[in-house]
């Protein structure tokens, strides 16, 4: 099983993710301190789950589904990482140092402040 969240507002308008079965887990609300001009000061975060077999399609549909400047998704199993962002899937073992650098490095080029590249895998 993979566990992820996804910001309802980095959905490119007219985007949607009904390929795909997810477990929602949690939806809540936050003030961001650190959104940029291209994102709103709150977020919607949709916590979820998705079986194993399902998670490579997911990261397709997230990839065709993100806004292009400042959003990623990422989701995890106790063994692999995916960050995705809008046409990009990074896939590595977890605790990589370099796969997650190379993600991190991309995020940057994509227009994501420093301070959102801070998942955990």
């Amino acid at each position: 099983m993979f566990e992820g969240t996804l910001i309802s507002e980095s959905l490119r308008t007219g985007a949607g993710l009904d390929a795909v079965p997810l477990t929602v887990r949690k939806i809540a609300r936050y003030a961001i301190g650190d959104a940029t001009a291209d994102q709103p000061a709150i977020w919607t975060a949709i916590d979820f789950e998705v079986a194993d077999p399902d998670a490579e399609a997911l990261a397709a549909a997230l990839a065709g589904a993100l806004g292009d400047r400042g959003w990623y998704a990422n989701f995890q199993s106790a063994a692999e990482a995916y960050v995705v962002f809008a046409g990009q899937v990074f896939r590595y073992p977890r605790g990589d140092a370099a796969g997650r650098a190379s993600a991190q490095a991309y995020g940057r080029q994509a227009g994501v402040p420093e301070a959102q590249l801070d998942w955990t895998v």
